[in-house]
């Protein structure tokens, strides 16, 4: 193992500046496209998972034809294993705003909206108190973007983008076909930017910053820092901002309790990385990518407890709608059970595995699709505890 401490930064969680919305203030000036440009230059990708990057996402929308357009800021933190978008408005939600407007001005919107897991609705005081702040300085520097909260309904599937319009919208939280994408087909049917949380924060912090030093974080392929949420057999669980492509057996060795068999990155839908792997593997774009959910498992943890606990959420938070994953996921848990129980030999996970990878394929959104990625690395790289 690696005797170099991990790199502990503090862009997200830094204290704010003495004046208030100085930042934006500084960017408004700017032009479109240099703001664009800074985005590019630093290389950063969305923070909820998929990593696409950021400065497309919004040059695209800005091109997409139509004069309403809108911004949506994704606080539906549905994730098992991830607590840090809570965080992250809790004591910053100044910057939250800050990116969300500047990527208004950008796109040409002059409406936001965050969209605020249903579990959450206890910061709504607060939040609220804070956009009454943002609404005055936005007036007083003649910024013309309103920022309004959505609470949710507690349902996982609508942290998929598209879900997540239609309960906007006041339909039943369903994943569209694609495409058309959001960037021109968005929140009522208007071209829309849709980032995280965490993502319109970099987004602050890069025009505070500048894109150069913003890039002396991470790796080419990993620019900047990462907030983790840190659960599980660890001595030290909580919230930590790290820069990203370290390598795992570094993160273990700060975060373990020395007896670490397994890390599962990405929460529920990522995938499980075995002690043996711990070295090769990199957290980032590269490596395994993360929304930021990191649960430790020691040596007395169960991985085929683990693995049917996920399949059980997942036959639970299926939409239904299409059939690889309504069916998929039930068929998937009772499998493993059968095998478990003896009533289906050993060979029968193998069939298990063509099964969730069918879904992958086929699955209507990333629900099914990724049911797949925890599936097949508990299976594969714990046969044995699926049998005894």
């Amino acid at each position: 193992m690696s005797d170099t401490k991990l790199k502990r930064v503090d862009l997200i969680f830094g204290e704010y500046s003495n004046v208030k919305y100085k930042v934006l203030t500084d960017t408004i000036k700017r032009s479109n496209d240099e703001i664009l440009e800074d985005l590019l230059e630093s290389g950063l990708r969305g923070r909820g998972g998929a990593g696409f990057p950021t400065a497309m996402k919004w040059k695209f929308t800005a091109q997409a034809p139509g004069e309403e357009k809108f911004v949506v800021c994704n606080a539906d933190e549905g994730e098992p294993g991830t607590f840090k978008d809570r965080e992250i408005l809790s004591r910053v939600p100044r910057k939250v705003f800050s990116g969300m407007a500047i990527c208004g001005k950008v796109i040409g919107a002059k409406r936001g909206y965050i969209y605020l897991r249903g579990e959450y609705k206890f910061l709504l005081p607060e939040l609220n108190k804070e956009l009454e702040g943002y609404h005055e300085s936005a007036k007083a520097i003649g910024l013309d973007f309103s920022i309004e909260i959505r609470l949710g309904s507690g349902a996982y599937i609508c942290g998929e983008e598209s879900a997540l319009f239609e309960s906007m919208e006041g339909n039943r939280g369903e994943p569209r076909n694609k495409p058309p994408y959001p960037t021109t087909y968005g929140y009522l049917g208007k071209p829309t930017v849709i980032n995280n949380v965490e993502t319109f924060v970099n987004v602050m912090m890069i025009m505070r910053l500048g894109p150069i030093q913003f890039k002396l974080l991470g790796t080419t392929d990993s620019r900047g820092s990462k907030v983790f949420s840190v659960s599980g057999d660890t001595p030290i669980p909580g919230i930590y901002e790290l820069e990203l492509g370290m390598p795992l057996d570094r993160f273990v060795d700060e975060f373990g309790d020395g007896d670490t068999k397994a890390v599962q990155v990405g929460g529920a839908s990522g995938f499980c990385v075995p002690r043996k792997k711990f070295k090769d593997t990199v957290i980032g774009f590269e490596g395994v990518p993360t929304g930021g959910s990191m649960m430790l498992f020691n040596s007395s943890r169960s991985m085929f407890n683990v693995l049917h606990n996920y399949l059980e959420f997942f036959e639970e938070e299926s939409c239904g709608q299409c059939t690889p994953c309504r069916v998929g996921c039930q068929q998937l848990r009772k499998g493993i059970v059968a095998v478990k129980k003896g009533d289906k030999k050993f060979l029968y996970l193998d069939q298990l595995m063509k099964l969730s990878e069918s879904m992958k394929l086929t699955a209507k959104c990333g629900l099914g699709q990724s049911v797949a990625n925890s599936f097949s690395s508990i299976v594969y790289n714990f046969k044995e505890e699926m049998i005894y």
